[in-house]
């Protein structure tokens, strides 16, 4: 319990300290054009340009990149199978980043396309839908694999892969979001303003 006290005060604690004295030096993020104060009334949307349809389409790819590592992910953990393919974990990963990035790419170039400029959260939101289709996944490994009838295990069950679920929603629309303002970043700084 000491050492791990001595490795809070010791190494958590100031390296917090020193990413807030470097976070706190560097500069804002400045827009390449500047926006009007008084907003722009949004036209009506089309029925595919809805928030939760939006999520259910741009999470089938990421996911259909993943979904056969989510199989031996889960064995590993679940049913103490030893896990041996990190190279290929490692490959999928990167196969899930660019599709993540493409798919808000393209999710967000279609909102502006529509005149709806509200695409911060919405991005967010839509990018990591594929965090949905893992939890629907989740449960369909949890009645058709593993053998669990007790309550304490099953919210065990549950407990971790909601935790694994959120952590896959913020990573995924994280890298959605990021890739999305790069974008919009690029095509607005090739906009002449007379």
């Amino acid at each position: 319990m000491v050492a791990l006290l001595c490795m809070w005060f010791g190494i958590s604690l100031p390296l917090v300290y020193l990413g807030y004295y470097f976070g706190f030096r560097k500069q804002p993020y400045d827009n390449p054009v500047r926006t009007n104060q008084i907003p722009r009334q949004i036209p009506e949307q089309r029925w595919y340009m809805n928030r939760f349809v939006g999520i259910l389409m741009a999470g089938i790819l990421p996911f259909g990149a993943m979904f056969i590592e989510l199989f031996f992910i889960f064995s590993a953990i679940w049913e103490n199978q030893f896990y041996y393919l990190f190279g290929f974990l490692f490959l999928v990963f990167i196969i899930l980043v660019v599709s993540c990035s493409q798919i808000s790419i393209v999710m967000v170039y279609f909102q502006l396309c529509a005149e709806d400029y509200r695409w911060w959260w919405r991005n967010f939101l839509v990018s990591g839908g594929s965090a949905f289709y893992v939890l629907v996944y989740a449960i369909f490994y949890f009645v058709n694999k593993l053998d669990i009838v007790e309550f304490i295990p099953s919210l065990l069950y549950f407990g971790y892969t909601a935790l694994m679920v959120l952590s896959f929603w913020l990573l995924t629309g994280t890298i959605g979001f990021y890739a999305a303002y790069m974008f919009v970043r690029k095509i607005y700084a090739a906009v002449k303003i007379d």
